[in-house]
């Protein structure tokens, strides 16, 4: 009889999860970006704005209303020579806690020669007790350039929220040329919250960011230093091989917002998103 019972919770929950993906291509066409190709399967959708310049903007919308243990969601994006492409988010992606398996996030981008893609989705909330296990893949052709930005926050801390224990996996690999030039897997689980208070890990902090600025050079990492007297957490910037990377730690989601703002302000002349600023 437990047997029986068992293998009807797990029917049922495996019957429930949440799965979604988006597939698209965007193309320039006589002087502007155009959407090509799309495909999109359950709750995962992508909506574009009216074109600004010759570029397109995008925005990914989950319409679960967030992500659940044993949920996953594929994404997939090529931009074609010379196109140029923007996407956000609707809202911050809130992953919730997982009594089984963790919750999957599967994000390939693809840009050839002269493309441009400003990956700036807004932020990813864990919640207590919440797994999590994302990869990234970006294949870059020579002569094509980034600006990706990831916000994750261990909690809510504005409202007295605190993410104890639980799972976040973090896989990233860049391609450039069809070579492997960036690879970073992070893994954080078990007591999450009583290692993000070890110096050496986020002291204290519950708010951490990443920007990938390809291509990025010296100059760019001495004009962002410039505004380090602005900071409101902790940022480090660096180059090598071609591009820049920052990393941000923070008390709170206000103030590594900020910085991200701060920072993608002096990486790029173009607009942050309009959901950014509301």
């Amino acid at each position: 009889m437990r047997t029986e019972v068992s293998n009807a919770s797990s029917a049922d929950f495996a019957a429930n999860r949440a799965l979604g993906a988006v597939s698209f291509d965007v193309q320039l066409q006589d002087g502007t970006t155009r959407r090509r190709r799309l495909h999109e399967s359950g709750s995962l959708r992508v909506r574009f704005p009216s074109p600004e310049g010759d570029g397109l903007s995008a925005v990914l919308v989950n319409t679960a209303g967030g992500i659940a243990g044993g949920d996953r969601f594929d994404i997939e994006i090529a931009a074609g020579e010379g196109a140029r492409l923007t996407l956000t988010t609707a809202a911050a992606e809130k992953v919730y806690r997982a009594a089984g398996p963790a919750a999957e996030l599967n994000i390939a981008l693809r840009l050839a020669a002269r493309a441009h893609l400003s990956w700036l989705p807004q932020e990813t909330i864990l919640f207590d007790r919440a797994r999590m296990s994302r990869r990234i893949d970006i294949d870059l052709a020579e002569g094509s350039s980034l600006l990706l930005c990831e916000i994750v926050l261990f909690g809510r801390a504005a409202m007295g929220e605190r993410l104890r224990s639980g799972e976040f996996v973090d896989r990233w690999r860049v391609r450039r040329g069809g070579r492997l030039v960036f690879a970073e897997t992070v893994r954080l689980e078990g007591d999450i919250g009583e290692k993000l208070k070890r110096p050496a890990i986020a002291k204290g902090g519950v708010a951490i960011g990443t920007v990938l600025i390809v291509p990025g050079e010296q100059a760019l990492v001495e004009r962002i230093r410039e505004a380090a007297d602005v900071f409101a957490g902790e940022v480090g910037i660096s180059a090598w091989n071609g591009f820049a990377m920052a990393r941000f730690c923070a008390q709170d989601a206000a103030r590594l917002r900020a910085d991200m703002m701060t920072v993608l302000g002096r990486a790029s002349s173009s607009a942050l998103p309009r959901l950014w600023l509301s």
